[in-house]
């Protein structure tokens, strides 16, 4: 089965899913938060998610961040939707900064850097691989 991280955002979702054998992590779509419910219901018609991984917002001294209370909410509605899936709160600070290297090293544009809906798809592929190299040490 899939597991499938998200990085919340208040105006978008980044959300990345592993392949079937938890091997890959690849960018799955970015969705505006009133719609995510429905895009999640949709998708497990036809594939199983085994996880739910979420990126914590933190400050530099580990503090929640202020955006810490939104994901709160986002991770309630998830559970609430979908009590039988087991989430997981995974460390996301740098991982916009690093999702705008990534994209600035594959050679695109100025332009795709400032593309917000592939930074956060790609913030959440990087959560999501950060998990699972977590995951095969444990």
């Amino acid at each position: 089965m899939r597991v499938m991280a998200f990085d919340y955002g208040t105006k978008r979702i980044g959300i990345a899913v592993t392949d079937p054998l938890q091997i890959i992590a690849t960018g799955l779509d970015t969705v505006h938060p009133m719609n995510i419910i429905d895009y999640l219901k949709t998708y497990f018609k036809t594939e199983q998610v085994e996880r739910f991984i979420v990126g914590e917002p933190k400050q530099m001294d580990n503090t929640p961040s202020q955006s810490a209370i939104h994901v709160k909410g986002f991770v309630g509605l998830l559970k609430k939707t979908f009590p039988e899936i087991p989430i997981e709160m995974l460390d996301e600070r740098f991982t916009s900064k690093m999702a705008s290297a990534t994209i600035a090293q594959s050679g695109m544009g100025k332009k795709a850097r400032q593309n917000k809906e592939l930074v956060d798809n790609i913030s959440a592929v990087i959560l999501l691989q950060s998990w699972m190299e977590k995951s095969a040490f444990l």
